[in-house]
């Protein structure tokens, strides 16, 4: 199996994840669903996988459903439009779906339809128009209608942002363009995807911020683990760690929120999830806690809500930090076009924002 390169930091999102038979669901929502983290062809357990950061939002209003150890998909009215059938799916990205069909990974259309057989060993949803795949232990590229465009020959790479892709080869990492020209050529300990026109690569043991062209425009001083969540910039704002802190620099390299938290997410919709004495609450993008931590565990803000887990459940809150979802669930994600998935003892379930059930146990 392909090892997904995460960071090692302590509270990643893959912790998080419930064992059993919501972990096995879950892994198809999180895990190889969208651009995966750095990856290699180490072997790996799959539970490592299981929140690997998501690249791309979906392109469509169709959510995975399981039935019978298939999955299939629904609408946002809870109606089957793809019948459940095949091992694993994902979510539509560019009128795609990855499917896993007989350990083999390949492609869907909208009405269900195989348009890319399933013939890799691993494949992730397409990004610019591109998509990364897996054949033997090298990674390439295929278009969407499943030409390899970049034949497979990288050791580890990432999903194109912005026009260009992290790549391994020979221990070193450079940026690809679409053609498969290097136009950063290898050089780097580590690398991540481009956002808002710098990357975060890592040179003996610090990270900084290079352009397109290859050049810094912040300088490696950064210590600790790449994490392609944190390390990328996100409404203008990147989680860095001093010592045991975490704070946030802006695109200048300016320490904008001081190192002061013991954990920190990146931020949406204005807010950051951030960990204190083993709660987490959240901070907008002044620094300023605007929600007490006070919550076992969080996720991203996605139209308007948050779940949060207090005990042993889970409920949604707004962005002033009043409950909205009831504390009610095993577990619950982040809203995606208007419907969230959440875990009840009967099983899996998708709600709207008031928390009523759209598909699940008793609908």
């Amino acid at each position: 199996m392909i090892k997904a390169m995460m960071s090692k930091r302590k509270g990643v999102r893959f912790s998080l994840v419930p064992h059993g038979a919501i972990a096995l669901f879950l892994l198809s929502f999180t895990g190889l669903a969208g651009t995966p983290a750095m990856a290699s062809a180490a072997p790996v357990s799959p539970s490592l996988m299981a929140d690997t950061p998501t690249a791309a939002t979906p392109s469509t209003a169709l959510f995975r459903i399981p039935q019978n150890g298939k999955f299939g998909f629904i609408d946002r009215t809870g109606k089957v439009v793809i019948p459940p059938q095949f091992d694993l799916a994902w979510s539509f990205v560019n009128g795609r779906s990855q499917i896993k069909v007989d350990d083999q990974y390949g492609y869907i259309d909208e009405t269900g339809k195989i348009v890319i057989p399933a013939k890799f060993r691993l494949a992730f949803a397409f990004s610019d128009g591109l998509a990364l795949v897996v054949l033997g232990t090298k990674f390439g590229y295929v278009d969407p209608q499943g030409k390899l465009v970049i034949p497979p020959q990288f050791d580890e790479a990432l999903a194109f942002r912005e026009g260009l892709a992290a790549v391994k080869i020979n221990d070193q990492y450079g940026f690809i363009n679409k053609q498969g020209k290097f136009i950063i050529a290898p050089q780097f300990d580590s690398a991540t995807y481009f956002s808002g026109g710098l990357a975060a690569v890592k040179l003996n043991d610090q990270y900084g911020y290079i352009n397109a062209t290859g050049k810094f425009v912040i300088p490696p001083q950064f210590a600790g683990d790449l994490a392609p969540d944190l390390s990328t910039f996100k409404e203008g704002l990147a989680g860095v760690q001093q010592g045991d802190r975490w704070g946030y620099i802006d695109t200048t390299g300016k320490l904008v929120i001081a190192p002061q938290f013991d954990d920190i997410r990146e931020f949406s919709e204005g807010r950051a999830a951030v960990e204190l004495n083993d709660q987490w609450g959240f901070i907008d993008t002044t620094g300023k806690l605007v929600i007490a931590p006070q919550y076992d565990r969080v996720d991203r803000f996605s139209g308007g809500l948050a779940p949060v887990k207090q005990g042993d459940r889970y409920g949604y809150i707004d962005t002033t930090g009043k409950l909205v979802i009831p504390i009610q669930f095993l577990y619950a994600l982040s809203f995606t076009d208007g419907l969230a998935l959440v875990y009840t003892p009967e099983g899996a379930a998708y709600i709207d924002p008031t928390g009523r059930l759209i598909w699940g146990p008793g609908k």
